[in-house]
């Protein structure tokens, strides 16, 4: 082998120099990688054979790869994935040094480690991504890509098994939260989090390509940990859950029955006092798993703690396991689920927040809190076999998922809020959406969940066929006969779904037989958007679901969501599905504060929302009333093909007074959540006033809001322009609306500044000052003046009295009348404390 090794980058061919110590370990890899490899594609005996679990889900998926989308409104963004986001998601993976940190761990090439210790997982979610596309598209470029990529992998893995390239490129000091050794600080350390997701990535790995190099790599490090944890082992758990579903995955392909029991293991430890120090609430490591009521922490991690306890409980028919995840789900949809299907309310922690605290501008939402509700939700389906679940799996991959991806495919959301004011950073410091992000979880997960949402589609149990999502595709399932055999049934669907509620589905069995095809009927089409009280229809609908087999009208029969169609059926048989789709207003419970006297609009599965930019540039002063008119009108020409809404809505605004509100007639147009902010950016909210006492009035323009707003300083996620916004604080602690903090400057003098639109008199100032007491660091200044500019030079002004620094109120400022082209306060920040503002008028 020659000193220079070539490796192929995603966008250009890059080379690595290899040195003598690391020729050795390349060669095994290549070995492995290539000769083994070469063996597996001929169909070596060496290919895996998993043995059938002992027990399993009662209900079968049909798995994607038996799936062909052909769907109008799938099929694009599917391809989207394939051909835009896998290479990008990997292009950013190389520029980042994500993928350089495998090549410098396992000797190909020199340097220090980059990026968060966790970033080892991203490579893996993006290979499993790819995988997915790999096995319904092949693709010679990205199997190339791949092969070499896993060949840096295998070079990082260390002698015996252990994978961690932040641990392996700093062994005695690695970066902030990894701890000093081998799983000393697995609360945050993501050691086992990491592998979690390359035992995914491998197992999609072998399924799309046959080849076991990565597999190889999977279980080497899967069996150090099954030597390493366990009963008269080490005894602790992953403070973020994800090697569960691994481990169950590798049982799954390789028949280990350790896999299974080690990730039982891992669950059953969680909270137990005798294990020595918990990790909390927060890791849902608060009580055992069995006593768990409610559905705590960090949403992401317990959405996939509970569908890792959903396969283990249906691998090992552990009935405690399923009644707790029972009581978990309900909790979630009866309390702390959005109306798009997402969780997780609260940016702090990232976490689930009370009962019922769903607020829309701050609400958090992360794209992974999505995925991981979506997986569990299928799980919960695949137990218990009631449509319920998969109503909100619906819900989920047409909302709140889907709203984390633009429709360009290399775009993304971190948090997913239900109202925006047009200029918040909430997207991890942009207030759109970003092509990464330094924690960039969201983008890779997207990566890999939208090819397997084919695999949600159809499902199977005994001599059923479920058709649980209305995507136009094809589908070929294996039922097992009564009186033995098997018969291999195709069904397909042909549908404009979610715009139209026609669906035909033909069935096609092998050979004339009687079995039983299952088609939901979903919740929104029988009047009960979620399977709780949470949110309801404002008026339920008169017309229900009817459907036709061979043109012949069927009375629709429910069992759990379903309705039940069992006869002999022949080659060609076709059922039609005709689910209405009106305009639904939802109300939320009442104890939803954020959405009392709110409204949102529903047609079919799509949530919608108002944006600015279809609505003269606001929408904060408009409201719905009941009786206003809506109508649905399809625009092919519009985001990629959309229906809107349209209607009219009431506009408020306040007169030249400054206190008498005015209301006007204003044509609405709402669009899907999922769409929005793919145009100019403005504002956005799923929830709309009721009544015109809820709304934010516009107001006569202001010297202030006429002024340009600057700061010595500004935290990246906050804006000057939230001085001179026009809108009204609640109070000093107003977390629902834009701010200027001086965040993380502390005790420091610091100013703000506003250039004039022109020369202007002045004589007084009213300033709201932000202080988060009990929460965060801010507080009211210690003190503050008022300059203005004459010239070049800055002069305080003749004032009757001090600045006040009172909360919850405008502090004004006399002074004696100036003309001036700016203004600036300059504060004092309290020692060790910040400040900010929320409002700064000038009179």
């Amino acid at each position: 082998m020659d000193d220079h090794s070539c490796t192929r980058s995603w966008k250009t061919a890059r080379c690595f120099t290899t040195t003598p110590g690391s020729r050795r370990r390349l060669g095994v890899v290549l070995w492995r990688g290539v000769v083994v490899l070469g063996m597996l594609c001929l169909g070596s005996m060496m290919q895996l054979i998993a043995a059938e679990p002992k027990a399993d889900y009662p209900i079968a998926p049909l798995p994607f790869t038996a799936v062909k989308v052909s769907d109008g409104f799938w099929l694009p963004r599917i391809e989207t994935n394939r051909k835009v986001t896998v290479r990008y998601d990997f292009a950013k993976c190389e520029e980042t040094g994500r993928i350089d940190n495998f090549a410098k761990a396992g000797g190909l090439m020199k340097g220090p480690f980059r990026g968060i210790f966790f970033n080892d997982s991203d490579v893996f979610k993006v290979i499993e991504g790819a995988s997915y596309s790999l096995a319904l598209h092949r693709d010679a470029k990205l199997d190339e890509y791949l092969d070499a990529l896993i060949v840096k992998i295998a070079a990082a893995q260390e002698d015996d098994g252990y994978l961690y390239t932040a641990r392996t490129l700093n062994p005695d000091n690695p970066p902030g939260g990894s701890g000093k050794t081998r799983w000393s600080h697995l609360a945050h350390g993501h050691e086992l989090y990491n592998v979690g997701h390359m035992y995914e990535a491998a197992v999609a790995h072998w399924q799309a390509t046959g080849k076991r190099t990565l597999l190889d790599v999977a279980i080497k490090n899967a069996d150090l940990i099954d030597r390493t944890f366990g009963p008269g082992k080490r005894r602790d758990v992953p403070g973020h859950e994800e090697i569960e579903i691994g481990l169950v995955k590798l049982y799954r392909a390789t028949g280990e029955e350790r896999y299974l029991k080690l990730a039982r293991f891992f669950i059953d430890q969680r909270g137990r006092p005798d294990r020595g120090r918990l990790y909390g609430a927060y890791a849902q490591d608060h009580k055992p798993v069995v006593e768990q009521t409610e559905a705590v922490g960090h949403a992401v991690r317990a959405g996939y703690l509970y569908s890792g306890i959903a396969d283990v409980g249906a691998l090992t028919g552990d009935a405690g396991y399923i009644k707790a995840i029972d009581r978990i789900w309900n909790d979630v949809v009866s309390r702390k689920l959005y109306i798009t299907g997402g969780i997780g309310s609260s940016r702090g922690g990232e976490a689930f927040g009370q009962p019922y605290d769903l607020a829309n501008a701050t609400a958090y939402n992360e794209t992974c809190a999505a995925i991981a509700n979506g997986l569990w939700n299928h799980r919960m389906f695949l137990l218990h076999g009631d449509a319920k679940y998969i109503d909100v799996l619906e819900r989920v991959i047409y909302n709140g998922f889907l709203s984390g991806i633009s429709l360009s495919g290399d775009l993304f959301f971190y948090p997913n809020p239900l109202a925006f004011d047009g200029q918040r950073k909430f997207n991890q410091g942009a207030a759109g959406r970003k092509g990464w992000f330094n924690c960039s979880c969201c983008p890779v997960n997207v990566v890999r969940f939208i090819p397997s949402i084919a695999g949600y589609i159809y499902a199977r149990r005994d001599d059923s066929v479920y058709v649980n999502l209305f995507i136009g595709s094809t589908g070929t399932v294996k039922l097992a006969g009564k009186l033995g055999g098997d018969n291999t049934v195709t069904v397909s669907q042909q549908t404009r779904y979610p715009w139209d509620g026609r669906v035909r589905i033909t069935v096609k069995p092998e050979k004339e037989a009687e079995f039983t095809l299952r088609v939901r009927i979903p919740g929104w089409a029988r009047n009960r958007p979620v399977p709780s009280d949470l949110y309801r229809y404002a008026t339920n609908s008169r017309r229900a679901a009817k459907l036709r087999v061979n043109g012949e009208p069927l009375a629709v029969k429910l069992e759990r969501g379903y309705a039940v169609i069992r006869r002999t059926w022949k080659a060609g048989d076709a059922v039609e599905l005709d689910l209405p789709m009106p305009v639904r207003r939802v109300l939320s419970h009442a104890k939803v504060a954020a959405n009392r006297g709110r409204v949102a609009l529903e047609r079919g599965p799509i949530v919608y929302c108002v944006e600015a930019v279809d609505n003269g540039g606001k929408v904060v002063h408009l409201a719905l009333p009941d009786d206003a008119q809506l109508k649905a009108l399809h625009r092919p020409d519009l985001l990629g093909g959309i229906t809107v809404l349209a209607g009219d809505a009431v506009a408020v605004s306040y007169a030249k007074d400054g206190k008498t509100k005015e209301t006007t007639k204003h044509r609405l147009v709402a669009i899907p959540y999922y769409a929005w902010a793919h145009r100019q950016l403005g504002e956005m909210a799923v929830w709309l006033p009721r009544d015109v006492s809820l709304t934010r009035p516009t107001r006569p323009p202001t010297i202030a809001s006429q002024s340009r707003a600057t700061a010595s300083h500004t935290w990246h996620l906050d804006t000057a322009a939230a001085m001179n916004d026009l809108v009204e604080p609640a109070n000093s602690s107003d977390q629902s609306i834009r701010r200027l903090t001086f965040w993380d400057h502390l005790g420091s003098k610091e100013w703000v500044q506003y250039e004039l639109k022109q020369p202007t008199k002045v004589s007084g100032v009213a300033v709201y000052w932000f202080d988060d007491s009990g929460i965060g660091g801010c507080r009211v200044p210690e003190s503050w003046r008022l300059l203005y500019r004459d010239g070049k030079t800055w002069k305080p002004v003749e004032a009757s009295g001090e600045g006040g620094v009172s909360k919850d109120k405008y502090n004004r400022l006399k002074f004696k009348p100036v003309t001036t082209v700016a203004l600036r306060l300059e504060i004092q920040l309290r020692k060790e404390f910040s400040a900010g503002v929320l409002e700064w008028k000038v009179e």
